[in-house]
């Protein structure tokens, strides 16, 4: 539906096009709204235990729609009567609403025909309004609903993460440039920034810790299916607890689903050493699960490790920041020194460090950003906070990486950059001091041709009688009458057999190309020389030597 649009006239002009751009963010809010309300309102329907209207299930995919951008919402219906805030955010809910705007910021930078293309600064204001104007109208409509959304979390952090996906869209549009710092900045950043080289260290190092950062993330995932599996019959029965018919059991795998990427970073901090909080009084560590958890009845909830000190499996986590660290060198290295490279041509030992230093940075506070996203409050008192608590799990990030990925890059420099050791080879030498290697000599293809004549001729006169053959080749085959010799000269068979039955290399017996030096010059080649002595003629000369496939014979 967004990828078609009204085609627009250059004579309409800028207002024109401006507006375009407003109607391709609003279609972009309508879009995801539309999409949770269809998926809320199908389950509604199909729930036959629902005691909700209607407006109701509208009003819950309203709230829905807001809590994906990242505002916190306020459930009135409690228990005790006091309105509880939820502020834990399903991040793969969170990408429809983002990937929506980017996309809309984008596509309207996009030149058409017939649609003139209006400024990075006007695209991006536009999008943003037209997208803010349906969540006012949103968030308008869910006041007084069983979620509402609190004013203050609509400018913070909502609006900015709309802000954020369409700035990333229209520079996206653009090429993704790195364009020059602002006059303010400091002369050295102008200067670095100039220079090809500080960009290239910069591209590795974004995406070296964007590659640390999925390593991450999916050692966190894999933490927790290993949990999961582990817990399997509790996780089940708390499954079961909370959903009595098929639509609500389809609720709650949505539910579950949707809070996948929160479990995986959840895993991460678990396995970096900060953990994760289960409430105001309860931790999760490798160490230790101390405190008294305030555990809702949840599928994800139920893999929680046993309370108390942690044992051998729990401290085997940690494989999970080792795993980053060595990506973070493996990484870097693969563009210090890459496989092959020479000495000169390798980043030098401070470049290799400062890149797999940068990188470490760049994954600290990534891990940051992502542990802040993924906790959040789940009630009053004891659910206040629920979940990493992201300053540490970003320090510990940074702390792993950094320590395990510096050392690491620059010790696999040094073993890519190594010169050839001491090692021992097959036959007892020593690599280093090897054994003198014989010079091959330098025989001319006439004279070689001129050694071997003979032990051929009577090799072939042997096995095919008097069939000879209808081609001769000068220099290479010479016949009885020594087509292939200088006029005049006789060969000297004794001193031409002694040398090629002298031993030659491996690496020279298959191509004798004498050194440039010692080749002689034109004018001083023999007579009998032919430049057909150094094509390949194995195959055909095998084939043409057997009687059946001989050509005529000479009395033919």
């Amino acid at each position: 539906m967004t990828g078609s649009s009204p085609s627009l006239s250059a004579e309409r002009g800028r207002p024109a096009v401006l507006a375009f751009a407003l109607l391709r963010g609003a279609v972009a809010a309508g879009l995801g709204v539309g999409s949770i309300a269809v998926l809320v309102l199908a389950l509604w329907i199909s729930s036959p235990t629902s005691d909700s209207s209607p407006g109701g299930a509208l009003h819950a995919a309203a709230g829905l729609w807001l809590l994906a951008h990242g505002a916190e919402l306020i459930r009135a219906d409690t228990l005790s009567g006091v309105p509880a805030p939820v502020g834990l955010v399903p991040l793969l809910l969170a990408v429809v609403p983002v990937w929506l705007v980017h996309r809309a910021a984008r596509d309207v930078l996009v030149p058409e025909e017939g649609r003139p293309v209006p400024s990075a600064a006007g695209a991006f204001a536009m999008v943003v309004t037209g997208y803010l104007l349906v969540g006012a109208a949103v968030a308008y409509y869910g006041r007084g609903g069983p979620l509402s959304a609190d004013p203050l979390s609509l400018l913070f952090p909502a609006a900015l993460v709309v802000a954020g996906a369409a700035a990333a869209g229209v520079w996206t549009a653009a090429g993704r440039p790195v364009g020059p710092p602002p006059s303010w900045a400091p002369v050295s950043l102008h200067e670095a920034l100039a220079r090809g080289r500080f960009r290239e260290h910069a591209g590795t190092a974004c995406r070296t810790a964007a590659a640390a950062v999925a390593v991450l993330l999916g050692g966190g995932a894999l933490l927790v299916a290993v949990a999961l599996m582990w817990h399997a019959h509790p996780a089940q029965e708390s499954f079961g607890r909370l959903a009595g018919d098929w639509a609500g059991r389809v609720s709650v795998f949505l539910l579950a689903l949707v809070l996948v990427p929160n479990a995986a970073v959840w895993g991460a901090a678990y396995g970096l050493g900060p953990g994760f909080a289960l409430g105001t009084a309860s931790t999760v560590t490798p160490l230790a699960f101390s405190g008294r958890p305030a555990l809702p009845g949840f599928p994800l909830l139920a893999a929680m490790p046993a309370e108390g000190p942690g044992t051998v499996l729990n401290w085997s986590a940690t494989a999970v920041p080792v795993a980053a660290g060595v990506t973070v060198a493996w990484f870097t290295v693969r563009r210090a020194a890459p496989p092959g490279a020479a000495r000169e041509d390798a980043w030098s030992p401070r470049e290799t460090a400062l890149a797999a230093a940068l990188a470490a940075v760049g994954c600290g506070a990534g891990t940051a950003v992502l542990a802040a996203a993924a906790g959040g409050a789940l009630g009053t008192r004891a659910l206040a906070e629920f979940g990493p608590v992201w300053w540490l799990t970003g320090a510990a990030a940074l702390a792993w990486t950094a320590l395990l990925g510096v050392p690491g890059a620059l010790l696999l420099r040094a073993w890519r950059l190594r010169e050839p050791g001491a090692a021992t080879d097959e036959e007892g030498g020593v690599a280093g001091n090897p054994q003198p290697v014989p010079v091959p000599v330098s025989v001319s293809a006439h004279a070689r041709g001129r050694a071997q004549v003979p032990a051929q001729e009577e090799t072939l006169r042997a096995s095919h009688g008097s069939d000879r053959r209808w081609w001769r080749w000068p220099g290479r085959r010479g016949g009885d009458d020594a087509a292939g010799a200088a006029p005049g000269s006789e060969p000297d068979t004794a001193s031409a057999g002694a040398l090629a039955s002298r031993p030659a290399p491996a690496a020279a017996a298959s191509t004798p190309v004498a050194p440039p030096a010692a080749r002689p010059s034109v004018p001083d080649r023999d007579e009998g020389f032919e430049p057909y002595d150094f094509l390949p003629t194995d195959p055909w000369h095998e084939r043409t030597a057997r009687p059946e496939g001989a050509g005529p014979s000479g009395n033919s």
